[in-house]
């Protein structure tokens, strides 16, 4: 028999995963903020390590989510778009998850929240990726009040609960259910995702500040109460004498939605939701380790979304990882725990509505070097089959149904146009374009930026295929 202390060095860390949806990067205390009151979070950032240029994989949901789960560009996955009715917000079958990955150690593995990878086909269910609970909504989004959730299978009515408050509940028993053995935890809030709604009393708050509009005063109230069930995970780890044995990472989908009566403070950023300007995909990270002598520092060095599967399977010491297929992402634990490694200098990210459309919306990190090709006409338009939908799911449980494979009838799209060099450590407002000093330089990036493209796309003809199989 293994001494208990022995089993307890052996046993790998528990890991909880916590996705917010829409959450800027100035949309917290630690990174700037001086309105919204998110002392939780604050308290997790000094102690732990706060990511300073950390990247979303993909300016918009279902997408950026696939690039996190999976370890991979989302273009591969074929989780190209939100359209569940139109299976673009799929992960390909052939693809493993995170999760799939901790059960392959013997990790007992569990999602609360937001899915959005998957809805009308329970092969593409999380219990049918990874998963072993689930208690959440498989649509792109969900009303706060008046919602239908999943719990393992089993419909589960609104009954008075705040939606926020439900996801947090649901994580606290899964986590004092499965304290005795190493879990990956999953926790998919939709906050502070539209529809813009929270207790009158939260709101009532920030209304009284004069210079909110009423849609961020509420947005900021749904802030309060993620925050205050990101409280309450925090609290439950320390009672049950686990937080020394728990990693906890804290990150958003994507940037934040600033359009009309949502303009607020996103750090210097230019862009928001849906763009690959900084506004659109550099997302807060927080990361907490324990014994990391890091503890209440930031991190500078440029970070995506999928490396986080690599990291936090080597943070958490599971042992040997082999991917199923190859990453994107690498580990950066090292370099997390102040150690000298070799940091990826170039990233990728692309988004358009629909099918992938070339030099649209596209953008390439090469060290401080970031390309940036223009939106193209067209390319951001989304039919309103595909909204209905997306509302339908916001009020009914969700349906297992054929996926609409036919071609979008979108408008004519627009020529590609000349892109944009910046220099992100100089100016992240991306406000200064370098590119008709450096066209060299300019030649060079499209160049890795057109072979990248081919070669995803390759890949992404594949996933589609797959995902929309009769």
């Amino acid at each position: 028999m293994i001494p208990q202390a022995e089993q307890h060095q052996k046993r790998g860390k528990n890991v909880i995963l916590i996705l917010a949806d829409d959450l800027g990067f100035g949309d917290i205390g630690c990174f700037g903020n001086t309105i919204v009151q998110t002392p939780n979070i604050d308290a997790l950032a000094k102690t732990g390590v706060c990511l300073t240029q950390h990247y979303a994989e993909a300016p918009i949901c279902a997408p950026s989510r696939a690039g996190l789960l999976t370890g991979r560009y989302h273009h591969r996955c074929g989780a190209v778009d939100v359209a569940s009715n139109r299976g673009y917000d799929r992960i390909a079958l052939p693809e493993r998850t995170i999760a799939d990955y901790f059960k392959d150690h013997n990790y007992v593995t569990g999602m609360a929240g937001k899915w959005h990878n998957g809805q009308h086909d329970l092969a593409y269910h999380p219990r049918s990726r990874g998963f072993d609970e689930f208690v959440g909504f498989l649509n792109g989004g969900m009303d706060y009040w008046d919602w239908n959730l999943e719990q393992n299978g089993q419909h589960l009515a609104a009954d008075g609960r705040y939606l926020t408050d439900v996801f947090t509940q649901a994580g606290e028993e899964f986590i004092k259910k499965h304290r005795e053995r190493p879990f990956f935890l999953y926790l998919a809030y939709n906050a502070p995702h539209r529809p813009m709604q929270a207790p009158a009393e939260v709101v009532q708050k920030y209304l009284a500040n004069k210079g909110l509009t009423p849609n961020v005063a509420t947005l900021y109230a749904m802030v309060e109460i993620l925050d205050s069930g990101i409280g309450r995970i925090c609290d439950l780890l320390r009672r049950l004498m686990i937080d020394d044995d728990t990693i906890v990472l804290l990150t958003s989908d994507n940037g934040p939605l600033l359009a009309g009566d949502f303009l607020r403070c996103n750090g210097p950023f230019r862009g928001n939701k849906t763009d690959v300007l900084e506004g659109g995909i550099r997302v807060p990270a927080i990361l907490r380790v324990p014994g990391f002598s890091t503890a209440g520092t930031e991190f500078s060095e440029m970070v995506s979304g999928v490396d986080w599967l690599p990291t936090l399977m080597e943070l958490a010491g599971v042992g040997s990882f082999s991917p199923h297929l190859p990453l994107d992402g690498i580990s950066i634990a090292d370099a997390l725990s102040g150690q000298t490694c070799s940091i990826s200098r170039q990233r990728y990210w692309q988004f358009n509505r629909y099918e992938p459309v070339p030099r649209c919306n596209g953008a390439m990190r090469d060290g401080p070097w970031k390309l940036c090709f223009p939106w193209r006409t067209g390319c951001n338009w989304k039919g309103e089959e595909d909204n209905f939908w997306y509302q339908k799911g916001c009020l009914e449980p969700h349906r297992v149904m054929p996926v609409n494979s036919a071609a979008v009838p979108r408008p004519t799209l627009g020529d590609p146009l000349y892109p944009s060099l910046f220099h992100i450590e100089n100016d992240p407002s991306e406000s200064n374009d370098l590119s008709r000093f450096e066209s060299r330089r300019v030649r060079e990036m499209i160049k890795c930026w057109d072979f990248w493209w081919e070669t995803t796309m390759q890949e992404y003809r594949a996933a589609r295929a797959c995902n929309i199989r009769a």
